[in-house]
């Protein structure tokens, strides 16, 4: 039994070892939605993905850049369009008409022309002045513009496929914690029910002592053997407990509310399929593959923005206005110019962004150049650990029906007496070994399926399929 405590005291430490929390991964994370209730919920796994969908925090994130990303191409929309404005203002204004030109010797040559001198002009004036003005302008063509428009729209496509991928990275944790949670359910099941033939081995050594058919010692190895099993099944619940609040924590459910998980361990064989065929539907269906693909386009169009400064820039502006002083009022006013410019000498710029862009460019060309051969890596070392995993999974399950049949066999020799309970004990460990592995293997194949459809670029649409439910 001693086998048996450190197994389960080392998923204990592993446990406590790894706690994740949305500091250092958003995914871990989610926006609690309602307060706990005194009801018990029936979650599935389905139900499970979807609540991770609506509220996890990682993808809040990414829904909100993507959403700042399109608000910025409707900024870039808008060097398209006129921009049309209107102003008003009204206020009471005091000039000075003698620092306008309306000097003394001004007046005097006017009044020679009006027959007298004139007397007593107000060099101060005062008025109420209101005026209104409509402006329009507009870019007609603009190298620059065009390119920028072209960067905002593949911006925003690679932003969909971010926000596409964040949805897929929900999937995943979400299932893996909830995966998690059932191999830690199936711990306790298992704990439990060597604690209860534990308990019935103890009652017939206390029996056979009492009787004078069993020693002292028997007694004492069935009784501590039963009291370690009783701690390997409080250490089970409790890292049952806490693998609930994590999923919990990760598809936005108050931790404290009552849950129970209504799936169990999913088993099926996947279809044979080979790297090349797995290959070829990652490179369609990849959201990575496909944002970073939409990044070298957005760094092309900003690299031909960068190569069009040297164009002509047209551009149109007008505007038409009303002033009116005081009580009079004037002939409205009216402007239209047509603006055309390009630029005569700034090479060292020019040349410096051209520059700058093109070398992002090539960066980004051989990041997607490396991606495509992390995806071949990716898909088949998936490949393997599915192969693995589900080569461990039939040999856990030989080693339990055997380990089963032994214990059987020991508990049978004891009773008749032929054997002591050293052997049951060991046999006991034997078996609670066998049946910890077994649920390890099963944890490992599923993860490994669901790592096989992420690589494939499916896992949101098909982890059902690839889970077997």
């Amino acid at each position: 039994m001693l086998a048996v405590a450190a197994v389960f005291c080392a998923l204990g430490a592993q446990s406590q070892a790894s706690n994740p929390s949305s500091a250092q991964n958003p995914y871990f994370g989610s926006i609690t939605v309602h307060p706990a209730t005194d009801d018990v919920i029936q979650l599935s796994l389905d139900d499970a993905v979807s609540r991770g969908l609506a509220n996890n925090l990682g993808l809040k994130q990414a829904e909100y850049q993507e959403n700042a990303i399109h608000g910025q191409k409707l900024q870039a929309l808008q060097e398209f369009l006129p921009t049309i404005t209107l102003t008003g203002t009204t206020g009471f204004h005091q000039y000075n008409l003698e620092a306008a030109g309306f000097t003394s010797s001004f007046l005097a040559e006017l009044g020679k022309h009006f027959g007298g001198p004139v007397v007593n002009f107000p060099f101060i004036t005062r008025a109420t002045v209101t005026q209104g003005q409509i402006n329009y302008n507009q870019t007609l063509f603009s190298g620059p513009v065009i390119a920028g428009w072209r960067a905002a729209g593949a911006a925003t496509r690679a932003a969909h496929f971010t926000t596409t991928r964040a949805r897929g990275e929900v999937v995943q944790q979400v299932a893996t914690a909830y995966l998690h949670a059932i191999a830690a359910a199936s711990e306790v099941d298992n704990a439990k029910a060597l604690e209860e033939t534990n308990r019935v081995a103890f009652n017939q050594a206390h029996e056979a002592h009492l009787a004078g058919t069993g020693s002292n010692l028997d007694e004492l190895r069935a009784r501590v053997s039963l009291q370690t099993q009783e701690q390997a099944v409080i250490a089970a619940q409790n890292d049952f407990d806490k693998y609930q609040i994590l999923l919990k924590r990760e598809i936005g459910m108050d931790p404290g509310q009552k849950i129970v998980l209504s799936d169990r361990a999913p088993y099926n064989d996947l279809a044979t399929q080979t790297p090349e065929e797995v290959r070829a539907i990652a490179l369609k269906n990849r959201q990575d593959y496909q944002g970073l693909q939409n990044t070298v386009e957005e760094l092309r169009s900003v690299h031909a923005a960068y190569r069009s400064e040297r164009l002509p820039t047209l551009s149109f502006g007008g505007n038409y206005g009303v002033t009116t002083i005081g009580s009079v009022g004037s002939h409205g006013t009216f402007q239209a110019v047509g603006t055309l410019s390009f630029p005569i000498f700034r090479e060292a710029r020019l040349r410096g962004d051209i520059q700058a862009s093109q070398a992002q460019l090539d960066a980004a060309n051989a990041q997607l150049d490396d991606l495509r051969g992390k995806i071949d890596q990716q898909v088949r070392s998936a490949l393997l650990d599915v192969d693995a995993t589900a080569k461990l999974v039939e040999v856990s399950r030989s080693n339990v029906e055997l380990a089963t049949r032994a214990l059987s066999d020991e508990t049978d020799r004891v009773n008749a007496g032929v054997d002591d309970t050293l052997p049951l004990v060991t046999a006991q460990a034997t078996l609670a070994n066998a049946q910890t592995r077994l649920v390890e293997s099963l944890y490992q194949y599923n993860l490994s399926k669901l790592a096989l459809a992420r690589a494939s670029g499916v896992l949101e649409q098909q982890y059902r399929v690839y889970l077997g439910r």
